[in-house]
């Protein structure tokens, strides 16, 4: 069982604007058109649990991208739209009891996708792996990756890779 961050900041650690602003990120020359790894990594995982600004994100892109069951982290939504029944569940709650539950339902590997997500995940210690792409761009403000934590973690080099078009993608595993 683990709980994988994959996300792609900026050189100063934005993972989007400072009104949630993507196109930086869209924009980016990808001549090989590759996905960076995430097809395969997204077949290794079982679910996703997303934050409601990260959901109506995707939702704005109009096609439902992933293949896998969505867990959307909110307190305000009540329903889903009735063509993501069965992809898209509503959870809310402590994070750690979301994330047994999600266990004891076989879901063993999950993504962690957000930036508040990802940062309330962080504080609450429940991240095992994080895989960071940065795009060679510094954008001066935004939404940062990382926020305040009460302790350091400490997490280990598992692998770097240098693609053509500038971009780094960093694994770690959080350190036992």
């Amino acid at each position: 069982m683990a709980n994988f961050v994959y996300i792609a900041t900026s050189l100063d650690g934005y993972i989007a604007g400072p009104d949630g602003e993507l196109d930086w990120l869209m924009n980016y020359p990808n001549p090989e058109k590759s996905d960076f790894g995430f097809g395969k990594f997204i077949k290794k995982i079982d679910a996703l649990i997303m934050g409601r600004k990260t959901y109506e994100k995707v939702l704005s892109f109009g096609t439902w991208p992933y293949p896998k069951p969505v867990f959307v982290l909110t307190s305000t939504l009540r329903e889903i739209p009735e063509h993501l029944e069965g992809k898209v569940e509503l959870v809310n709650g402590d994070l750690r009891s979301i994330v047994n539950d999600l266990n004891d339902r076989w879901f063993k590997n999950i993504y962690i996708d957000g930036g508040q997500t990802v940062q309330s995940f962080m504080q609450a210690d429940l991240v095992d792996e994080l895989i960071i792409a940065r795009i060679p761009i510094v954008l001066g403000g935004g939404i940062p990756l990382f926020g305040k934590l009460d302790h350091p973690q400490h997490f280990e080099l598992v692998d770097h890779e240098k693609f053509k078009n500038g971009i780094t993608k960093t694994s770690y595993r959080k350190k036992k």
